[in-house]
């Protein structure tokens, strides 16, 4: 008995040494999305400054695909020493496993919760030419016109997707759905007019808005966002709607339980920074941070809603 607690305790105290010698190495974030969209900003903006507190580069690598799945897949795969970690929207986490028929990663086996970095709510937008001026201009056009309009997405099931289904939904219109592999492309392609409007996150839209290559007509959240003044919520036009993004950390299934808590301690440092949080107010994004226990919770009955939202909404890919 005596050698068995000793064996245990020197575990416990070789897991501790490990956690406050980590890291040694670069760390790897994979981020399901190509470069531009919010998920990619939110990553590269905790990257940077994590590197600072780490002394060690943290990498972003791109994965772009199946609305996050293609990440997903990888990073479930990856070895669970803290040195890759998964950096997700919610949707790829919550909603997926309720769309796709297959997928190469099961998001509750799969990862274990460290936080939610940040959220933010979505703006829809419209290329510079567009004739919408308001919310109410573009609904009045897609009621006389049913299936006319396109709408673009991040891929199906990613936020922008269901953003964008859910105002069809409360709004009682119907539009053409055109996937990308992610919210750069998807807002390149309205600058270009491919599509009719986008409902993407704010934190990717909001360049294009400022430079005036798109028209944003009105934002998810209940109240205006003070990035955007003067643009109304599309509540004024849809009684009740509200939508909003999040992007957070998990790691592989098997990370140990001491690195999950100092990668929570120090992002959660990270996002206190006062230039930080001012760097992510610019992107229309508010720092969470909330502790692993709560975010797997707050997981749990995003899950659930997503589960029935899906269903009523009948979106699947076999």
């Amino acid at each position: 008995m005596k050698r068995l607690m000793l064996f245990f305790f020197g575990a416990l105290v070789a897991a501790s040494a490990a956690a406050q010698s980590w890291p040694q190495k670069p760390v790897k974030f994979i981020v399901p999305f190509p470069p531009g969209g919010a998920t990619d900003i939110s990553a590269r903006l905790l990257g940077e400054k994590l590197g600072e507190i780490w002394g060690q580069q943290v990498i972003i690598e791109n994965r772009g695909g199946a609305g996050g799945g293609v990440g997903a897949a990888e990073a479930a795969r990856a070895t669970p020493d803290g040195y890759t970690l998964f950096f997700p929207s919610g949707s790829v986490v919550t909603a997926n496993q309720h769309i796709y028929a297959k997928m190469n990663y099961n998001p509750e086996k799969d990862f274990v919760p460290i936080t939610n970095v940040v959220s933010g709510p979505q703006v829809l937008t419209v290329p510079a030419s567009s004739p919408f001026k308001t919310v109410k201009n573009l609904i009045d056009y897609a009621r006389a016109n049913p299936g006319k309009l396109t709408f673009g997405h991040a891929g199906i099931g990613s936020q922008t997707h269901l953003a964008a289904e859910n105002f069809l939904y409360q709004a009682k219109i119907d539009a053409l759905a055109v996937p990308y592999k992610g919210e750069g492309p998807g807002h390149a392609a309205l600058v270009g007019g491919e599509i009719n409007f986008f409902v993407g996150n704010l934190a990717a839209a909001i360049g294009y808005i400022n430079s005036g290559r798109l028209r944003a007509l009105g934002v998810t959240s209940k109240t205006e966002a003070p990035q955007l003044p003067g643009v109304p919520p599309i509540a004024n036009a849809v009684p009740g709607f509200e939508n909003t993004g999040w992007f957070g950390l998990v790691a592989p299934t098997g990370t140990p339980k001491e690195i999950i808590q100092k990668v929570y301690q120090d992002t959660k440092k990270a996002l206190e920074d006062t230039q930080m949080r001012g760097r992510f107010y610019a992107q229309g994004l508010a720092p969470v941070g909330n502790p692993p226990e709560e975010m797997a919770k707050a997981l749990k009955e995003e899950t659930a809603l997503w589960a029935k939202v899906v269903k009523e909404r009948n979106i699947h890919v076999k």
